[in-house]
């Protein structure tokens, strides 16, 4: 329980301390050639899907079991959610 407990803090702190990476411009570039699965949170239900080429804006960064999940704004249609940071490719909104 404990183990737990300090997990999800880590995760919270990683998601606060990350904010100064965020707020950037990126395009979904899934190397699968299949739509990048938009997540209700890391790892989590899927709630919609993301061709490649389309615009997002990344608000949050957080690592979980050691890998980086970007939660995601679409700039156009699609659902708002967690995907995989790594189908991203990306640059700061803010040159």
């Amino acid at each position: 329980m404990k183990a737990k407990i300090l997990a999800v803090a880590a995760t919270l702190l990683l998601g606060t301390s990350d904010q100064t990476l965020a707020q950037m411009r990126c395009t979904v570039s899934d190397p699968t050639g299949t739509p990048l699965n938009v997540r209700s949170r890391p790892n989590g239900p899927i709630v919609g899907g993301l061709h490649n080429g389309s615009r997002v804006l990344l608000w949050q960064l957080v690592y979980v079991g050691g890998q980086p999940w970007a939660k995601i704004t679409p700039i156009g249609l699609g659902k708002a959610g967690w995907v995989f940071r790594k189908y991203l490719s990306c640059q700061p909104l803010y040159d």
